[in-house]
């Protein structure tokens, strides 16, 4: 009888135990959701791209850059309902940027766009990292999603820029004097050519 009794008590123990696990359980799992919650309304809420062109130039660049075209209709789609849409999305997006890279247009084949594009990646693959992670820091989520499009701003205006000086008429010679500036086509230094020794030299 003293062994019925005991074996009642420990398996109204276990009951109890496994009763009360499932109750810290289904805390945590409340505790999580809401959690994620507040990450995902933080991201949604963020989530805002320029996906218009500012200037003429830029809206110029879609008609005629492909690879600048895809990346702007990929900013402008926004993801809806889950983090796992966003994070499909950050990686479309990082994708097209990269892509961005190696195929500009001749015209804007210079230092001052490939660093900001260069720029532009970085801040990119950097938000895909954070929107990857188990733990979502979605403060710098949405930080990062100001600076890509403060990059943005900085790259179409750049592209401005160089449109508008090619309409400027060059002065005659102009052509001329950048050619001399040109490091590249320069004369090599007579110091830097190695002397052979055969040479008769005049003492």
């Amino acid at each position: 009888m003293k062994y019925k009794a005991a074996l009642f008590l420990i398996l109204i123990f276990v009951i109890q135990s496994c009763q009360n696990e499932n109750e810290k359980r289904l805390a945590e799992n409340a505790k999580e959701a809401k959690k994620n919650a507040k990450i995902f309304n933080n991201i949604n809420k963020a989530w805002i791209f320029i996906d218009e062109p500012i200037n003429e130039v830029s809206e110029e660049n879609i008609k005629t850059w492909a690879e600048w075209r895809d990346f702007i209709k990929e900013i402008g789609d926004k993801p809806r309902k889950t983090i796992g849409a966003f994070q499909k999305k950050s990686t479309a997006i990082s994708k097209k940027a990269m892509a961005l890279n190696n195929s500009i247009p001749s015209q804007f084949d210079q230092p001052a766009i490939k660093s900001r594009i260069s720029v532009l990646i970085t801040k990119i693959k950097m938000m895909d990292l954070f929107i990857h992670l188990s733990q979502i820091p979605d403060d710098k989520v949405a930080f990062l999603i100001g600076e890509i499009n403060k990059e943005l701003v900085s790259l179409e205006r750049q592209m401005d820029k160089i449109v508008e000086r090619s309409k400027i008429p060059k002065e005659q010679g102009e052509e001329d004097f950048l050619r001399m500036l040109d490091t590249t086509r320069a004369i090599p230094n007579a110091s830097s050519v190695p002397i052979d020794p055969n040479i008769p030299r005049v003492e």
